[in-house]
């Protein structure tokens, strides 16, 4: 569903204000699993989401997408949202270092463009804390240059029984409950497909429905920390988009029922019924 693109509250990694297109693809599909050990005993593989506070005056941004690492070579695969200059659904490769807890990273020239990210990752990293990193970040290029702070948090993998109630715009309910799993491994565009199996209560439309892993801009994915589903049910499709809140506990958003007999739009709450783990 291309149009959730436009709505998606993306957040790419340093490269918060780019004028141009042509992203640099591929950064973020190997490697972009669960983590494991590395030999300097910091591992930052996964999902991330980063907000950007600009010194320049230009309008923040938040950036989201897959870090891949091998060693203390670092890769990405990024989005940028809020930018007056780049287009979201341009994909941005990254490469840098990993140094200890320091870590550096450069975008390839994008029309003109070059912008580098530098920052501290915090021993709260693993821990899925707030305050996982810190940096700064440059754009030489587009609106004369940008430049100012980034923060960015590395967000939990889903794998847990998620439960929630679907609200309908004219003030029906209905209950779902499902079991879904994160792809270990991201897409070329920096998502990670998400997958499984929900069944719906209270709801005289249908009863259950299937999540099959998708890519970034449409079907069944998570990138920072948005979370994208459709529900193919036995009645039409459940089309969900959905935040993540700050702890990690639930996921808010809106739906729309499209095919089948019962079309419906509304919000909807999914929590999840015990932690999320890297």
């Amino acid at each position: 569903m291309k149009h959730w693109a436009r709505i998606l509250p993306l957040s790419a990694l340093v490269l918060l204000c780019g004028c141009g297109g042509g992203g640099v693809k591929g950064a973020g599909g190997a490697g972009g699993g669960i983590p494991g050990s590395t030999s300097h005993g910091v591992n930052i593989a996964g999902n991330w989401q980063f907000s950007t506070t600009s010194t320049a005056g230009m309008p923040p941004a938040t950036i989201a997408g897959s870090i891949a690492q091998s060693g203390v070579s670092v890769s990405g695969a990024v989005h940028v949202d809020g930018s007056n200059c780049f287009d979201h659904l341009t994909t941005l490769g990254l490469t840098g270092t990993l140094t200890g807890s320091d870590i550096s990273l450069t975008s390839a020239s994008v029309a003109g463009q070059l912008i580098t990210f530098t920052g501290t990752i915090s021993d709260d990293a693993l821990n899925g804390t707030d305050s996982a990193f810190t940096g700064t970040y440059t754009i030489n290029g587009c609106a004369n240059g940008d430049q100012g702070t980034v923060t960015g948090i590395k967000i939990p993998y889903i794998a847990n029984i998620l439960n929630g109630t679907f609200t309908a715009s004219g003030g029906g309910t209905f209950d779902v409950a499902g079991d879904i799993a994160q792809d270990s491994t991201s897409s070329d565009e920096g998502s990670f497909g998400v997958t499984g199996t929900v069944t719906f209560s209270t709801s005289s439309c249908f009863s259950s429905g299937t999540i099959t892993s998708g890519t970034f801009p449409s079907g069944n994915f998570i990138m920072g920390t948005s979370v994208a589903l459709e529900i193919e049910t036995d009645n039409g499709t459940v089309t969900f988009l959905g935040t993540l809140n700050r702890d990690r506990s639930e996921i808010r958003g809106a739906y729309t029922v499209v095919g089948g007999t019962c079309g419906d739009t509304g919000t909807a709450v999914l929590a999840v019924s015990s932690p999320w783990d890297y």
